[in-house]
């Protein structure tokens, strides 16, 4: 009858089973609501399953309806109930210790791995929908599989909220180091005071105008794809941070063009020499620069906060879970002992079957009963408690930030002078951190004291429980069972005292399970901490390998222009380095963000697998001798076990690189941003320098002395027709011979050029057929030794090393014959001042120039060669001077020569 009755109740429990399956396959996931009640539903009635179980329950063969634990019929076998749970219910199935642990069918079913890595599962898992929460508190009221969903949601959001402070932060500094700039030009009266707020109004206006941009795009990405405000999906939540750092971006590209556009408006408003701009640009951005490292290591250090909040989070969860498993584990620990000893007195014949089972019936019932009434009261009483701590902590943060904002005004209204400005930056950047600490401390403290309130609930909870149980019992023997089975109040009391002292041991027993548990997961969250500290390392490893890249990209450009100042220079490489330093900072956020994303899609498959290898620790600890059965099975568990980590490594590998894809394609969009605005910035430069050199060039040309001479000659009586065509032609005949001179030493040049680069390209080939030859020597070992990745990093880097080598030639070719043709015009325009020096002597002498005039061009036109031979700025190719340089210096002194030939 006993064996009977377990085949039976086996049976009942792949009924259900069966019935769950054939309900998920002929209702699929259509709204979020009805997947939270097709996921949480009715995972009592199991529970009551794997209980009845364990505790060896017999119910008649021949019932029609077989009751439940809590002595009502089981409706599931012919009808199809909707059983009445809200949206937002919690509903108990953790592992960790409940009615709903497996039974031994279901550890066998779970050692499939298809329970575990299944492609179906991963999409339904992508789209379930789990509680949208606003604080930590809220997830202690979650069942237990939204818990990691949760808590990663809220780092999500905190990471968020960081950036949004720090990006203010940005904006307001910027506006007040402008406005120093502003108080100081108006102080020295360069500026009016009508243009003074006028600056300043349009500059706030248009950043006020750039953050409601992003606000009202952040709101319509948080509103898109959203059919219910109280739960969102992964995948949503993917989506939005997609969405998010796209907007982030955009912004950050719009507030540096801004910044451009008021620091022009600035200064063209003030009318202040190009020397006086460069020098005021140039500490407007280093004082950004400035800014930029402060909040990205305030950023590093508040991300790794966070970070660590997320584990101590866990650790309080974990201990209220822990928690509400003590009443259904002593449930379990007393009817065990009760039917044991029910079954000894069936043995003995004090009592029937059908008695014991009445009796177990009736008190699974009661038990029930009272299981039942303790997690409606944990779930109702935790959700008021819960409620009233958020309406305080509300009430906190307003007072809190209304200080805050006192203390920040208080600091903004003072003034400061420019050489203050870093002492500013310094103070309201301490005190932005001083308040975001003390709010970090408020909400941790918060934290702690919610969850000690709802401990203690269950704590009070469970004791009124345990005392309702015990009763219970006692009712049982000493009531019920004298009058059953015929014995002595006595002999029940003994019974009763028989089943104390078994309980003991049993709730020792499951204590001491309880604490290897608590142990196993502090060595997982330890794990877990050692992966986010490798994240951390990859993620800086990464950051400075594409600041070395990019520093290495500009000063090639710089390198490859030659003609810029010092000045003009340091300015390009200090906003290079600003720019750069922001993109980084925010892609630095968002591969934490990633991380924690991916830490997300995999929970699922993590839980079920350190349910798997928890389960196999304890049993391995709690049983020291095994027969040769159980030593099989366990060696089978094992290598199940290292089978589904292999597949759980590999995939993580996988979701880990494709977030990486996408972290580099956002990285290509923020560097096509940079690139793009220092494409600008160098143009600016390049204009002001060339704008800067033709003022030098026409303040030197000496053109009022030329026109005075040709006036004097014209007048002299001295010269006559005849005598100045000679001077004339004998002047464009020696600017022949010069030029042709130059024509012959410029093609001996390009030649002997040619000649050098021919011989580097022949030595070149010649170190690269030696280097082939090596690696077809050791190309066998390196196929042995060697994996195929590694082999193709080495074909890459091998590729990239023989590409830069080739740019690196070309370019000191293009350099030589930069600077040769650059000496030889130098030269040419040497000879050419000085044959126009001759001409300009000869026709002084020929016309009775007076000494004073005659010496005048020869004061003036020196200094210029000098300058000249200095630096000259070539607005043409070498290939088009090449072409035109005959007709241009002929044309060196076109107002000098026409008017004497008239």
């Amino acid at each position: 009858q006993k064996d009977d009755s377990q085949r039976l109740l086996e049976s009942f429990n792949s009924d259900e089973k069966e019935h769950t399956l054939m309900k998920s396959k002929a209702e699929p996931y259509t709204s979020k609501e009805e997947m939270v009640l097709e996921e949480s539903e009715s995972p009592l009635n199991s529970n009551v399953t794997a209980f009845a179980l364990k505790a060896k329950v017999i119910y008649p063969i021949n019932q029609k309806f077989r009751p439940l634990a809590d002595g009502s019929s089981n409706p599931s076998l012919h009808e199809n109930p909707k059983q009445a749970v809200l949206p937002n219910q919690v509903m108990e199935t953790s592992t960790s210790g409940s009615l709903g642990s497996l039974s031994q069918g279901d550890k066998e079913d779970c050692s499939s791995s298809t329970t575990i890595h299944s492609t179906t599962s991963d999409d339904r898992f992508q789209a379930r929908a789990f509680l949208k929460v606003t604080g930590f508190p809220e997830v202690l009221t979650c069942e237990s599989f939204d818990v990691k969903l949760c808590l990663c949601s809220l780092i999500l959001k905190d990471l968020m909220l960081l950036d949004t402070e720090l990006r203010k932060e940005k904006h307001v500094m910027f506006m007040q180091v402008l406005k120093v700039y502003l108080t100081d030009f108006y102080h020295k009266k360069k500026i009016t005071d009508d243009l003074f707020k006028k600056i300043l109004l349009v500059q706030e206006n248009d950043f006020e105008e750039l953050q409601k941009q992003l606000d009202s795009r952040l709101q319509n990405t948080e509103m898109s794809g959203a059919r219910n405000s109280e739960y969102q999906t992964l995948e949503d939540l993917e989506r939005k941070e997609r969405e998010y750092s796209e907007h982030v971006i955009d912004n950050m590209e719009a507030f540096w063009k801004q910044t451009d556009k008021a620091q022009q408006a600035f200064l063209d408003q003030s009318k202040c020499s190009s020397a006086k701009a460069t020098k005021i640009m140039m500490d407007l951005t280093k004082k950004m620069i400035a800014v930029e490292s402060l909040l990205s290591e305030s950023q590093d250090l508040q991300a790794m906060d966070i970070q660590e909040r997320l584990f101590n989070w866990e650790l309080m969860v974990k201990m209220i879970d822990s928690l509400k498993s003590y009443i259904p584990e002593e449930c379990k620990c007393r009817l065990n002992i009760v039917s044991n000893i029910l079954d000894h007195l069936t043995v003995k014949n004090n009592l029937s079957v059908r008695q014991k089972e009445e009796l177990l019936t009736d008190l699974h019932k009661a038990f029930w009963e009272q299981l039942a009434h303790f997690s409606n009261e944990c779930i109702q009483q935790s959700k008021d408690l819960i409620l009233k701590r958020l309406e305080c902590r509300a009430k906190k943060r307003e007072e809190f930030k209304h200080r805050q904002k006192a203390e920040q005004g208080s600091l903004l209204s003072k003034t400061f002078h420019i050489e203050d400005v870093h002492d500013f930056l310094k103070a309201y950047h301490e005190l932005l951190e001083k308040h975001r600490q003390a709010q970090w401390e408020l909400e941790e403290e918060d934290d702690c004291e919610s969850t000690e309130a709802v401990a203690d609930l269950y704590k009070e909870l469970y004791s009124k429980a345990s005392h309702a149980l015990a009763e219970l019992v006692t009712k049982l023997f000493l009531r019920t069972l004298p009058i059953v089975t015929g014995l002595s109040v006595r002999e029940c009391e003994l019974l009763k005292e028989e089943w104390q002292e078994n309980l003991v041991p049993q709730l020792e027993k499951w204590e001491t399970l309880r604490q290897r548990r608590w142990k196993l997961f502090q060595e997982q969250l330890l794990q877990e901490k050692k992966l986010w500290m490798k994240e951390y390392a990859l993620s800086a490893v990464m950051q400075k390998h594409l600041s070395e890249k990019q520093e290495k990209i500009i000063q090639g450009v710089i390198s490859r222009l030659g003609c810029l100042s010092d000045e003009s220079v340091n300015y390009i490489l200090q906003k290079h380095r600003l720019l750069l330093c922001s993109v980084l900072t925010r892609l630095t956020l968002r591969r934490v963000g990633m991380a924690a994303l991916a830490r997300m899609r995999m929970s699922r498959k993590k839980s079920l697998l350190q349910e798997l290898r928890e389960q196999h620790t304890l049993q391995k600890g709690s049983s020291p001798y095994q027969d040769e059965d159980q030593w099989q099975l366990q060696k089978a568990v094992e290598s199940h076990i290292l089978e589904e980590e292999e597949k759980l490594e590999e995939e993580t590998q996988q979701t880990h690189l494709e977030f990486h894809q996408q972290l580099v394609t956002e990285i290509q969009e923020a560097l096509q941003f940079l690139q793009q605005h220092m494409e600008q910035v160098i143009g600016r430069t390049l204009l002001q320098h060339a704008r800067r050199e033709a003022g030098k060039k026409s303040s030197d040309d000496g053109q009022d002395f030329k026109e005075r001479l040709v006036e004097a000659a014209v007048e002299s009586v001295y010269g006559t027709s005849n005598n100045i065509n000679r001077l004339v032609q004998n002047y464009y005949q020696q600017i022949g011979k010069i030029t042709e001179g130059y024509e012959r030493k410029k093609l001996q040049q390009l030649k002997s050029l040619q000649a050098e680069r021919g011989e580097r390209n022949r030595l070149r080939k010649k170190q690269e057929n030696e280097l082939a030859l090596k690696e077809k020597q050791t190309k066998g070992l390196l196929n042995i030794s060697s994996t195929v990745h590694q082999r193709m990093v080495l074909q890459q880097k091998k590729v990239l090393a023989q590409f830069e080598l080739q740019q690196q030639i070309r370019l000191e070719s293009l350099k030589q014959k930069l600077l040769g043709l650059h000496h030889l015009e130098t030269e040419l325009e040497n000879q050419l001042k000085e044959a126009e020096q001759d001409f300009v002597s000869e026709l002084a002498a020929l016309a009775r120039v007076p000494m004073a005039v005659k010496k005048q061009p020869s004061k003036r036109s020196k200094p210029a060669a000098e300058k000249t031979n200095s630096k000259r700025k070539s607005f043409q190719s070498p290939e088009s001077e090449d072409k035109d340089n005959s007709h241009e210096n002929i044309q060196e002194s076109p107002g000098l020569t026409s008017g004497l030939c008239r």
